[in-house]
């Protein structure tokens, strides 16, 4: 059975957490239901590696082996989950809900302060709301088997145990008190002990940095939450802003939150596990290595270290992962949806950017492809500036910038054009800078450099001494023409 979206609509509509989502998959054919006992140590990566190569369904173990608890992966590995997700047709109607937003201006006249009404609501959604009990405090632990009841994978055959690999992780800034939500793995060292992934660019690293001597940060875990916040955890959101809220604005209704049980921190109340704990100030241990996203392994370094005070859950939870590793991973999927999604976001910052493409061998921040509405010399370079200058995406390590009429989504016309449009002597910009701690290519750890490529038509005013040659096309007339007579040549449509 498959479902069709007749009009794009808020997730809200569809699934209120995780269980929905489920239930919204199976009826949509695209959840495998799998009773064979199967071993989280590898058996689980070799299944999934297979299916998400081929865009297949969203995967639920149910008998994995020494754990009682069933696991589910591969949640986002299609672009028919990510729609469905979001609750759109396209992942371009989320970018276009988020464009409208951010051109929306105060309503002058009645009529608009009526139809503005409906946006209020949408900056309602910002804001989370606390409750006072929820599903994920069904059954409290604070002593006995804790990750030991947890089906953690060990994903690859060179890592350095078994990791947590999907989880959402929950700390405020000591300074500030504002709440960051991020996606780091965690390595299992016992029953209630990891390492915490917290990369040296990250919102994570940074409240760790901010610690005084002796201090410990608090820290939830969330183990299987609402896809619309998982997604959201993964988003390039400017540090201090929350990724509740921007879950909220996704899905079109407030996240509610319940306090902890032995942490000053809020949860979200229909979680399937949470893990409660803290890091101390100072106390470091070797994590790693990891089978990573670039298809590499990353090696053994030393992180903070997880305390667990508390394990919270439902009465029959279910335990989220992923596997990353050499592209497409269910992780490239979610990534091209940031991409669509956070389009508007970067157009506003840089207005001729007509479209953007990070292809998914270059591993989010390998390669940028970008396409510009080009008024005047040299603006390429510009735009190469200050996309460095942009968040995350100063780890672009080469960055590609077209006009307007590339079809950059099109590697084959992009490759083209690159191919035989480059000078590389007079088009290509050298720049050394930040780079992210997963890149292995530069000589030393956190920088190296990169590269911009100006693969514009150039102009008299950048140097260019002849007339730069048109695009061979046929006329629109000979088009259809041809194909009012197609059958005629004897071809079949």
């Amino acid at each position: 059975m498959s479902i069709t979206l007749s009009a794009p609509t808020h997730p809200k509509a569809r699934y209120r957490d995780l269980r929905q989502f489920l239930d919204l998959l199976r009826q949509a054919g695209e959840l495998k239901e799998i009773t064979a006992e199967v071993d989280p140590e590898l058996e689980i990566t070799e299944i999934y590696d297979r299916i998400v190569k081929e865009e297949g369904p969203a995967l639920l173990f149910k008998n994995v082996k020494d754990s009682p608890l069933p696991l589910l992966i591969n949640l986002f590995g299609s672009k028919k989950r990510m729609n469905l997700l979001l609750g759109v047709i396209s992942t371009e109607d989320a970018a276009k809900r988020i464009h409208q937003f951010l051109e929306s201006k105060p309503p002058q006249t009645f009529i608009e302060k009526i139809q503005f009404l409906p946006k209020l609501k949408e900056l309602d959604s910002l804001n989370s709301k606390t409750v006072s009990s929820g599903l994920c405090q069904e059954v409290v632990r604070t002593d006995g088997p804790m990750l030991d009841l947890l089906p953690v994978q060990k994903c690859w055959p060179k890592d350095g145990g078994r990791f947590i690999t999907f989880p959402l992780v929950i700390t405020r800034d000591p300074e500030t008190g504002k709440r960051n939500v991020g996606l780091y793995r965690m390595h299992v060292y016992d029953n209630r002990t990891t390492g915490m992934h917290w990369q040296i660019h990250k919102d994570g690293a940074e409240h760790y940095r901010r610690l005084k001597r002796g201090e410990r940060l608090e820290v939830a875990c969330v183990l299987g939450a609402d896809p619309i916040q998982l997604f959201s955890a993964a988003c390039p959101l400017p540090y201090g802003v929350d990724e509740f809220a921007l879950a909220g604005f996704l899905k079109g209704e407030s996240v509610k939150l319940v306090r902890g049980k032995t942490i000053d921190l809020e949860v979200p109340a229909d979680a399937e596990i949470v893990l409660e704990g803290y890091v101390e100030a100072g106390e470091m241990r070797l994590e790693g290595p990891f089978g990573d996203h670039t298809g590499f392994y990353s090696r053994a370094k030393d992180f903070p270290v997880f305390h667990i005070t508390a394990m919270t859950h439902r009465r029959d939870p279910i335990y989220l992962s992923t596997v990353v590793g050499r592209p497409p991973m269910e992780d490239c999927y979610m990534g091209k949806a940031i991409e669509r999604t956070f389009l508007p976001v970067i157009q506003k910052q840089l207005p001729e950017i007509v479209d953007i493409n990070l292809p998914w061998e270059g591993c989010f921040h390998n390669c940028l492809i970008v396409s510009i509405r080009k008024s005047y010399p040299h603006q390429a370079r510009k735009v190469i500036s200050a996309i460095w200058g942009l968040g995350q995406m100063m780890f672009s390590r080469s960055i590609l910038i077209f006009d307007h009429d590339c079809n950059i989504q099109d590697l084959k016309e992009v490759a083209w054009r690159a191919f035989n449009n480059v000078d590389p002597k007079r088009d290509m910009v050298f720049s050394e800078g930040p780079i992210d701690e997963l890149d292995h290519s530069a000589n030393q750890d956190f920088f190296g450099s990169k590269v911009g490529i100006d693969c514009t038509r150039k102009l008299p005013d950048e140097g260019m001494q002849r007339p730069w040659p048109e695009d061979m096309v046929m006329s629109e007339e000979v088009k259809d023409l041809v194909t009012k007579r197609w059958n005629e040549y004897g071809f079949s449509k």
